[in-house]
């Protein structure tokens, strides 16, 4: 079964507008997220999935000069948009990244893909019980899947969140969380991006990290907050949108 992580990105951000472009280190957020899902050794692709927008031009364009796969489908009903990104591209088994977590650790992706593969399960993510830091999140799940939940709902909420009706609806799919093991002052750590401050810790972190190592994981962002505990203040106010 072809697996491929599937990004969700576009330029129209209500918080901080063409945050997946902006530039750290020379290059835009978002090619660092696909040159760190690359490493994964369980990935067969990395495809963009942006929007049919003209303003999201430019994510195409980025998508073809890093030579990964890309899609553009609806803005607003990304399940449809995530979906038919997959069966353009053959997929068999779905990597759910968004465009905000351009720090995803690709050792994270491999233990969760690795996970579905041991077999019994229709989804497998870090995220239904909280123990990475926000800005690690991936969700596995088969198209067929994503294919069958497409038919049983038509709620606007369960098409903007691609993954919502699945860990939603553990008496229909076989659900499984992937715990971290780290201790719980972790867990509350900010590693995404939806504001400027947010922003402003990534780009501190690459700054910091990428120039001597470029495969950097979260072993080593950890150990960067606890040489500078002070970092973790940049964002600490910021709260994440809530679903409904």
């Amino acid at each position: 079964m072809k697996t491929a992580a599937i990004i969700e990105a576009r330029m129209t951000s209500t918080r901080l507008p063409g945050k997946v472009l902006l530039p750290v280190l020379g290059r835009p957020l978002l090619g660092h997220l696909v040159e760190r899902l690359q490493r994964a050794g369980t990935l067969d692709q990395v495809i963009i999935a942006t929007t049919t927008n003209a303003t999201d031009d430019p994510v195409e364009a980025l998508a073809r000069e890093l030579g990964c796969g890309w899609f553009r489908g609806s803005e607003e009903d990304v399940l449809d948009r995530v979906l038919r990104a997959a069966h353009a591209h053959e997929v068999g088994l779905i990597v759910e990244v968004t465009g905000d977590c351009p720090l995803m650790d690709p050792a994270i992706v491999d233990t969760l893909v690795k996970t579905f593969r041991d077999g019994g399960w229709d989804y497998v993510s870090n995220v239904i019980e909280r123990t990475y830091p926000r800005g690690m999140d991936a969700q596995v799940f088969p198209t067929a899947v994503l294919d069958e939940v497409a038919g049983l709902t038509s709620d606007p909420v369960d098409h903007e969140h691609v993954s919502l009706y699945i860990y939603n609806h553990p008496e229909r799919f076989a659900l499984k969380n992937v715990a971290s093991g780290l201790p719980p002052e972790y867990h509350d750590l900010r590693l995404t991006v939806d504001t400027k401050e947010d922003f402003e810790l990534i780009r501190i972190i690459f700054e910091e990290l990428y120039p001597r190592k470029p495969d950097f994981g979260l072993r080593d962002i950890l150990d960067l907050f606890d040489r500078r505990p002070e970092l973790a203040g940049i964002n600490r106010h910021v709260r994440q949108k809530k679903v409904r």
